[in-house]
């Protein structure tokens, strides 16, 4: 899996001019899952992002994580996380996972994210989304699975 994390004062996604989720200061997760990964990697990444170290303590160090802050999570589905940019201009997505196991493992990280003490909301899986944050920071993170 991988996952694209940033920390947020507030971040939303809107669908067909609806807003589905939001947060309050804490991360905004854009996550893709990879063709052959399982519940181990999701389980892996939720308990990992749960516990990273990205937000300030008292002496302005990035050394509290988002269940210390008491922070939450919005966790938005991005296959495009999965483009292969190595063949010409146009990215190739075949990494990807199939769309149903995809929208599988997403639910599942979601689940495995809250189960760790982190207040989630989602967007909707495949859906035209608009996303919208203030990141804070600005800190922005890859991770990998």
């Amino acid at each position: 899996m991988r996952a694209l994390i940033q920390r947020v004062a507030h971040a939303s996604v809107t669908v067909e001019g609806e807003k589905i989720g939001q947060t309050g200061p804490g991360l905004l997760i854009l996550i893709c899952s990879m063709a052959g990964d399982g519940e181990a990697q999701a389980d892996l990444l939720a308990a990992k992002i749960a516990r990273l170290r990205i937000f300030k303590d008292e002496a302005g160090k990035m050394n509290r994580s988002v269940l210390d802050i008491g922070g939450g999570a919005l966790v938005v589905s991005q296959f495009t996380l999965a483009a292969d940019t190595s063949r010409g201009n146009r990215p190739g997505f075949s990494t990807a996972a199939p769309p149903a196991e995809g929208e599988r493992l997403y639910q599942y990280f979601a689940t495995q994210l809250a189960a760790q003490g982190v207040p989630v909301e989602t967007g909707q899986f495949g859906a035209d989304m608009k996303v919208a944050l203030l990141n804070d920071g600005p800190v922005t993170i890859w991770m990998e699975a």
